[in-house]
């Protein structure tokens, strides 16, 4: 009895350190992604969308504002995209950014295959996105009412979750 359950221990130690190893490096891997990400208030946002409309930030004020950058090469970003289509048909206070993604042409033409509708400034130089220290996509922002960068999200994020924290900067402002 008492060899097995040393043995017990030990297969549970070694589980708790790899448990313990993933952690710290899905903490290293996103602090790494997240390095220059802005904070605090948001930076200007401003171009032309790819309907030839002029946007700025926020284009309704008093309402949180979700901020999102992607590309047409990133997987990830293909798996989320029928959510952030569904959030900015929901709430139009969405903008999207493809990052270096190519030109406008390019970009309107992966979001006629994919049959997707959402506003669009294309970033094609990645000047936007370095303004708003973004180095890997998908990432999303909300800015609260006031302006205030709320929440930021690296990688793949649930519309579950977008819409929680858009409503939560919200009501909490």
């Amino acid at each position: 009895m008492r060899v097995n359950n040393i043995s017990r221990r030990k297969i549970w130690g070694k589980r708790a350190f790899h448990l313990l190893l993933l952690i710290v490096l899905i903490a290293g891997i996103r602090a790494w992604q997240q390095r220059d990400i802005m904070s605090g208030s948001a930076p200007p946002l401003q171009g032309m969308l790819l309907d030839g409309s002029a946007y700025a930030l926020p284009a309704i004020p008093g309402q949180p504002v979700l901020v999102h950058f992607w590309a047409t090469w990133c997987l990830p970003c293909r798996a989320e995209q029928d959510s952030i289509a569904a959030i900015a048909q929901d709430r139009p206070n969405t903008i999207t950014v493809a990052m270096r993604s190519g030109s406008d042409a390019a970009v309107a033409k992966h979001l006629s295959v994919q049959g997707l509708h959402f506003p669009v400034l294309n970033d094609a130089d990645g000047s936007l996105s370095s303004a708003w220290g973004v180095h890997a996509v998908p990432a999303s922002f909300i800015i609260s009412p006031e302006g205030k960068i709320r929440f930021v999200e690296i990688g793949y994020t649930t519309a579950l979750g977008l819409r929680f924290r858009l409503w939560l900067a919200g009501i909490t402002g």
